[in-house]
């Protein structure tokens, strides 16, 4: 609101210098029409008293005249219109108009009242653009502080309790020592995702661009994330694409996008496989994650790249998830003018894609 109403107040100055300036000449060319008007009337006078008088400076005094009349009556006309627009901005500064379609000018001003219902709605759009950014800016704030809750106040109970005592049980001390660190990670985890999402949606995320070997690329992540698959029991699958192929992108930022993705993949499937797959596409090659897990019920589907939005809260908790994973991916794919398709079905699995230049 305080946008529109400096803009408005701005208009409303510059409305009332520019009547001023109008006053000034109307006031001008008011005294000098009534000089001429004298002027005239003597001319006339003397046209009676002296028959030999040329009447060529009276046609010229009456043309001045008219001219001089005329611009009288245009000012008169134009301090109307300025009046009505003066009266218009001040209106919608005081926040009497609810709609641009309440704003209403003279059909000769009908290009000044277009411009001005175009400016009126790109404010009141601004001003919800900037409320909903401040909910936004809220539920962020009130998540995070509930995320950063749970594993302070795990660590503080698995301490206190060591202190007191338990730390010369050798039945549970390990234990809670292990407990402890496990949540020290989890936050360690969540305050890397704050500040990589913070970077990413403030525009200071750098990105560096060029062309890389995808299957080679592809093949180190999936060694890095093997592990975690044979611990689970499951087959983590990689198929390359059947040629050489270069893509476009950041490799460090698409790394982190890809380990996400494959490793959530390999949280949420109990039996089965996850399988990673390259094809190509037109000009571009498609990454696809594909995984035999629970899948993600339909109603979620539209709101799983959201910060902090979970299918299942306890069960992510249990897996570690900080809530703001895909998020990152959303954006990061986002930056390299793709985006981020899901396909899943509750019970059988989902599949995770996108596509970079080729």
């Amino acid at each position: 609101m305080k946008t529109l109403s400096k803009q408005l107040k701005g208009l409303d100055i510059v409305l009332k210098r520019f009547n001023s300036l109008t006053n000034r000449f109307s006031h001008y060319f008011r005294f000098v029409a009534e000089l001429i008007l004298v002027q005239l009337i003597v001319s006339i006078l003397f046209l009676f008293l002296f028959s030999d008088f040329i009447s060529l400076p009276f046609f010229f005094l009456l043309i001045l005249t008219e001219s001089i009349l005329f611009i009288l009556i245009f000012l008169r006309f134009r301090s109307r219109e300025l009046s009505k627009i003066t009266t218009l901005v001040r209106t919608i500064r005081e926040k009497k108009i609810d709609s641009s379609d309440e704003i209403s000018l003279p059909k000769n001003l009908s290009s000044l009242e277009s411009e001005i219902k175009l400016m009126y709605q790109k404010n009141r759009e601004d001003i919800e653009y900037l409320k909903k950014l401040e909910r936004m800016r809220s539920e962020f704030l009130a998540n995070v502080s509930h995320e950063l809750r749970t594993p302070i106040f795990a660590i503080q109970g698995y301490l206190e309790t060591l202190l007191n005592g338990a730390i010369k049980d050798e039945k549970v001390n390990i234990q809670f020592l292990e407990k402890a660190n496990h949540h020290t990670l989890n936050l360690n985890n969540l305050l890397n995702d704050l500040i990589d999402i913070s970077m990413i949606e403030t525009g200071e995320m750098r990105m560096s661009f060029r062309y890389f070997e995808i299957a080679e690329f592809v093949t180190q992540i999936i060694s890095e994330s093997n592990q975690m698959a044979v611990d689970k029991g499951i087959s983590l699958i990689f198929s390359p694409p059947p040629k050489r192929m270069q893509l476009f992108g950041d490799k460090n930022k698409l790394k982190q996008a890809m380990v996400n993705l494959i490793q959530n993949a390999i949280k949420y499937t109990e039996k089965g496989s996850v399988e990673v797959s390259i094809l190509e596409v037109e000009n571009a090659g498609e990454i696809v994650i594909k995984d035999t897990g629970i899948g993600i019920p339909s109603e979620c589907l539209v709101r799983i790249f959201e910060r902090f939005f979970r299918v299942d809260k306890a069960r992510s908790r249990d897996v570690g998830g900080t809530g703001l994973g895909l998020a990152i991916v959303k954006h990061i794919i986002e930056a390299h003018g793709s985006q981020i398709c899901v396909k899943s079905e509750v019970g059988k699995g989902s599949e995770f894609s996108f596509r970079l230049k080729k």
